[in-house]
C-alpha cells in the first residue's frame, strides 16, 4: 500500500500543473508543437524512474519479509484498495464530458472555467490511478509468473531451473520485451484509422449539410460516434487475439522454460511503457489546460496552438495504449499459469 501511494504521488508531480514538469511543458509550447511533444514523452519516461526503484525495493522487502508468498501479499495489498483507485480513476471522465457538456450548452465562461479546473484534476487522478493499476500489476504478474515456475516443477519429471546462460530463456526474454511495443503499435495504428474516419465524416458533413458552417444547422453527431464505438471494438481484435495466441504459441514451439523467460521479458519493458505513457499523455492535457487558464498566451496563443497538438498526441498514450499494457501483462501470465502442463507435455 505504501509503494501504491509513492507511486500516486509520483504521478501527480508530473503531471498536475501545481508542480514545475507541466509548467516547463507550458513554457516549451511557445516554441512549437515539436518540442511540446518531446517534452511530455520525456517528462513520461523520468517519471518511471521512482516508480520502479520502489516496486523493486517493495519486491525484496516482501520477499525477505514471507518469500514469495509476500510478495503475493505485497500485490493483495496494492488490489485491496481497488474501490478506492477506480473511482478516482472514473473522476477524470466525468469531469472532461462534464466540461464538454458545459461548452456545447454555452453555458458561460465561469461555468467553463470550474468545469475546466475540475478536468485538469482529472487528468492527474486519472495518471494516479493508471499508475497504481499498472504498479499493482507488475506485483500480480511476478506472483503469476512464480506460480507458473512453481507448476512447471510440479508437474515435470525433471527438475526445472532458470538460468540466463539458456538461450531459450534468453530468446523467450527478447521476444516478451518486443510483445508491449508490437501491441501498442497495434492500438495506435487503430486510433490513427477511426480519427481518419471520423475527419472524412466531419468534412462531408461541412460539405453536403447546408449552414453547418455559419452554426445554423445542427451535426449528426450519432454518426461519428457510431464511427467510433465500431472502430474501437474492432481495432481491438487483434491485440486481443495476440495476448492469448502468444503465450502459447511460444510454450508450445520454444517450450516452458522460453515462456517463463518471455512473461519476465513482457513484464520489465510492460511496466515502464504502462507509466511513461499514462504519464505523457496527462502531462500534456494539463500543460493545454495551464495555458487555457490565462497563462502564456491563453487560449488562441501560438502556444495553445501547440498545445493543443500535443495534447492530440497525448490522448492516445494516456486513454488507450497505456491502461491496455497492465491488462495484457496479467492476461498472459494468467494464460501461461493455466496451460503450464500441457506445455510440459
Amino acid at each position: 500500500m505504501a509503494t501504491g501511494l509513492i507511486i500516486g504521488g509520483v504521478s501527480e508531480y508530473f503531471t498536475s500543473y501545481k508542480f514545475g514538469p507541466v509548467k516547463r511543458l507550458s513554457e516549451a509550447a511557445s516554441h512549437g508543437p515539436a518540442v511540446t511533444i518531446l517534452g511530455g514523452v520525456s517528462v513520461g519516461m523520468l517519471s518511471t524512474f521512482i516508480p520502479t526503484i520502489v516496486i523493486a525495493g517493495a519486491t525484496l522487502l516482501s520477499f525477505h519479509l514471507a518469500g514469495m508468498y509476500g510478495v503475493a501479499l505485497g500485490a493483495l495489498g496494492m488490489l485491496s484498495i481497488l474501490g478506492i483507485t477506480l473511482a478516482v480513476d472514473s473522476y477524470g471522465p466525468v469531469a472532461d464530458n462534464a466540461a464538454g457538456i458545459a461548452e456545447m450548452a454555452g453555458l458561460g465562461k465561469e461555468v467553463r472555467k470550474v468545469a475546466d479546473e475540475l478536468d485538469a484534476v482529472g487528468n492527474t487522478t486519472a495518471a494516479i490511478g493508471k499508475g497504481f493499476a499498472i504498479g499493482s500489476a507488475a506485483f500480480a504478474a511476478l506472483g503469476l509468473i512464480t506460480a507458473y515456475i512453481a507448476t512447471l516443477k510440479y508437474f515435470s519429471s525433471q527438475p526445472i531451473q532458470l538460468f540466463l546462460t539458456d538461450p531459450r530463456l534468453i530468446a523467450g526474454l527478447l521476444i516478451g520485451g518486443m510483445v508491449p511495443f508490437l501491441f501498442s503499435s497495434l492500438l495506435a495504428g487503430g486510433v490513427g484509422k477511426v480519427a481518419n474516419k471520423i475527419i472524412d465524416e466531419v468534412r462531408r458533413q461541412f460539405k453536403e449539410i447546408d449552414g453547418l458552417m455559419e452554426g445554423k444547422a445542427e451535426a449528426d453527431s450519432t454518426r461519428c460516434v457510431d464511427i467510433a464505438a465500431k472502430g474501437a471494438l474492432q481495432s481491438m481484435m487483434l491485440p486481443g487475439v495476440l495476448a492469448v495466441i502468444f503465450p502459447v504459441a511460444i510454450g508450445f514451439l520454444l517450450g516452458p522454460l522460453a515462456l517463463g523467460g518471455f512473461l519476465v521479458g513482457a513484464l520489465v519493458t510492460g511496466l515502464q511503457l504502462g507509466i511513461q505513457m499514462a504519464n505523457s499523455g496527462a502531462a500534456l492535457d494539463n500543460a493545454k489546460k495551464f495555458i487555457e487558464a490565462g497563462n502564456m498566451g491563453g487560449k488562441g496563443s501560438e502556444a495553445h496552438k501547440s498545445a493543443v497538438i500535443g495534447d492530440t498526441f497525448g490522448d492516445p498514450l494516456k486513454d488507450t495504449m497505456g491502461p491496455s499494457l497492465n491488462i495484457l501483462i496479467k492476461l498472459m501470465s494468467v494464460v501461461s499459469l493455466v496451460l503450464a502442463p500441457l506445455f510440459l507435455r
